[in-house]
Parts: C-alpha cells; structure tokens; sequence
C-alpha cells in the first residue's frame, strides 16, 4: 500500500495568499459592482526593462538557428550570469565570492524550500516572527517542526520581531538552535537589520555551528548605506551563511522565474559522526540530480539587468515602487496609523486600530474601501494586529488606494 507524507496533513488550512483570494473572491460575487485594488499579495505590475526585453528577443533568436541553439544547460547556471552576479553583486563591496559559489535558480522562493533537503529532520528551525510563510510551511512538509498547538508549532523556535523591540531579533536564551532563517529588508515588516544585530546573528552561528538562511530578495530597495544588503559584508559569515537572491521584485520577474542561491565553499556542516561536510558541494550534487537548470532565455535576461543601461532601468524600476512606499507610509501616518517599513523596503507594515484583529480589518477594509491588504497573523503569532501593504501597484492604483481609504477612515 503506498502511503503519503502525513506531515502535508499538518498544514493549516490554505497558503495565506490563496484565503486571501478566496474571501476577495466571495466579496466580488456578492458586490459585482465594485472595483477592487490590491496592495495585498507582493507580485510587481511594471513592464520589464528595456535591456531584459531586447536581451530576450535576442536570445529567443538564437533559439531558432541550428549554429546558436541551446539545449540542457548546466545545472548551476551558465558562466555568463554567475560571473556578472559575481562582478556586480559581490565584488564591488569587497565580498570575494566567487563566481563557482553562485547557483543560478528558478526563484528564491524553490531554493528557500528546496535547500531543506539537505538538512537532517532532528535539526532545531528557528525563524523570525512574523515571518515569510514558505520558510515554515516547507519545514512543515519535511517534518521539522512538531505539533501545532495554540497557534504555535512545538518544535519551531519563535524570535518575535515587534515594535516592542525594535522589529530586531533577540538571539533567544536557553534555546537550542541549528538553522535560522533571516530576511532582510525583511517580508512582512519592512524593517531592516544593521550591522552591528547581523554580526550577533553570524557570531552566534560561528559559536554554535549553527546555519544562517539568509534572504536578501528585496537588498535593491536599501537606501541606508548603513545598512548591508549581504550577509557576506559581516566578517565570518562566509563560514556559516547561506544566501538567497532574486531578480522578481529586484527586475521584476515574476513571471519569468529567476534568482540565485549563494554558498560559499567555506560553509560546512557536521555529520552524525562528526566528519565535516560541505554543503557546496551536497548542494551541487543534489541540482545536479533534480534540476535542469534555469531557462537560457531568462538567464540572459537577467545578465542585461547589469549591464549600464540595465543598471539605470532597474534603478528607475526600484525608484517607481518605493515612490508607492513613501506614499503609503506618508498617508497612514496623517491618517494617525502606527506605521513600520516603506523606507529601505516595499512594504509598510500597519497596527490595527481598536484592537482589531489582522483579519477584521482586512474583511472592514474590503467591504470599507475595497482594497486588498494582507493580515499580518498569516505571518506568524506575532503578526496578529497588523496587515501588510505592498508598493508594488502602478502609481495611479496606490493613489486611488490612499483615497478611497482616507475617505473611508473619514466616514467613520
């Protein structure tokens, strides 16, 4: 008799973004007459640059000749975008990555998931509270995370992330941990970690053998100098970090699918017998076996982005959406919101007023104003009395937003 993974059976009820559709969904069958804005789900709405098009359309041409098509590339990615990652991402701001330490992906988001494959399941997770779902769902399905009880899984180490703090994760006392996952500019908050909070977080990894997941998605977005837009910036990292990139909301890829994983050659873990592994090479093995690599079309895409005229595109694009996040920031606050993100970042991050919960001010804002946010609960504990904002609509979307919103607050 063939038997299924039960730790699927312990996923709770749907991926946040699907509930969402599902209410938005019953909410237009019953009100066909309204027009509904979502600054919810964090999916771009700009055309793709000029230099990713036009590098496209001339890979695509290349597809048609017998002398210039291309079949099975490698696994990790063709030379040509590793090593402009290389040139551009790393080296200017003295991170000696290599170009043979980059994995060429088909979005963050599957490396997020996939790398877990790698991980034994008696390994302790932590994760930042409120966090990006897929970091918890996917160690759900391996098994990693316990019972679900009271909202809470048994064996997940929570590190609350609240104004109460700062928005900074505390290393938690007395609390075993073997991987941790960070996301700065962090999804939902918006919020950002400087320097000195990252450099805990690697020196504690460094002293317990401990691994850092690092998600740097939304690094373009970062205006602070201050502020690291890679883990590898803090000393040591290289020995205990692995970090996860994507051109989605950097280049606006959604709908072409690609991204990179870093791991350096440094990074090692243990086995039960206390040899030392490296992971490099694990991970290469194992996209060697399962994967076949992202297409060439869109990794030519993604080499254009560094390119002059990419690199001035791709700023203009970043620009258009962080205009939407100082003005959704700016306008809640005049509203009399308490108001996190939408500086470094394209999200702000909202409290609730009058106690509400995430999802009654979502359903009151739906039918209010119809506009889409998301609940901050479906991010985690710590997220219940808040809702996130994306900037990621076109500006006459957001404007119109804000004034439907306003107006809304206004009657009431």
């Amino acid at each position: 008799m063939a038997l299924i993974n039960e730790n699927f059976l312990k996923l709770q009820n749907n991926y946040l973004f699907a509930d969402i559709a599902k209410r938005v969904k019953a909410f237009k069958a019953t009100h066909p007459e309204a027009e509904v804005i979502s600054l919810g789900i964090g999916d771009v709405t700009q055309p793709l640059c000029p230099a990713a098009i036009e590098a496209m359309h001339k890979a695509t041409d290349e597809m048609a000749v017998s002398s210039s098509f291309r079949g099975y590339g490698p696994e990790q990615g063709y030379d040509f975008l590793r090593e402009a990652i290389r040139d551009n991402d790393f080296h200017p701001y003295g991170i000696r990555i290599e170009a043979d330490e980059i994995f060429i992906n088909d979005g963050a988001k599957s490396d997020t998931g996939n790398i877990q494959e790698l991980l034994s399941t008696d390994d302790v997770v932590a994760l930042t509270d409120p966090v990006y779902p897929v970091y918890l769902d996917s160690n759900v399905m391996a098994g990693r995370t316990g019972v679900f009880q009271q909202g809470r899984w048994s064996d997940v180490v929570y590190i609350p992330c609240t104004a109460e703090n700062g928005f900074v994760p505390q290393i938690p006392e007395g609390r075993e941990m073997d991987v941790i996952y960070l996301c700065y500019p962090n999804n939902p908050t918006g919020t950002v970690l400087c320097r000195e909070e990252l450099q805990k977080w690697v020196d504690y990894a460094l002293a317990n053998d401990a691994l850092i997941f690092y998600d740097a998605a939304y690094q373009a977005y970062i205006t602070d100098l201050n502020i690291p837009r890679s883990i590898y910036e803090i000393p040591g990292a290289q020995k205990c970090a692995v970090e996860f990139r994507s051109y989605s909301k950097t280049a606006g890829f959604t709908g072409i699918r690609c991204g990179y994983t870093v791991i350096p050659k440094d990074l090692t873990m243990a086995s039960r017998d206390g040899a030392r592994v490296s992971l490099h090479s694990l991970w290469n093995r194992r996209q060697c076996t399962k994967f076949n690599g992202a297409s060439y079309i869109s990794q030519r895409a993604a080499e254009a982005i560094y390119s002059s005229a990419g690199k001035l595109q791709i700023q203009q694009m970043v620009s258009y959406y962080m205009r939407n996040a100082h003005k959704l920031l700016a306008t809640f606050k005049e509203l009399g919101f308490e108001v996190y993100g939408g500086e470094n970042a394209p999200y702000v991050w909202m409290k609730t007023p009058d106690s509400l919960t995430s999802w009654q001010f979502f359903e009151q804002m739906l039918y209010g104003a119809h506009v889409v946010c998301t609940p901050g609960v479906g991010f985690g504990p710590s997220g219940e009395g808040y809702v996130r904002f994306t900037a990621f609509g076109s500006h006459e979307q957001t404007d119109e937003a804000l004034r439907r919103i306003e107006k809304w607050i206004n009657r009431n």
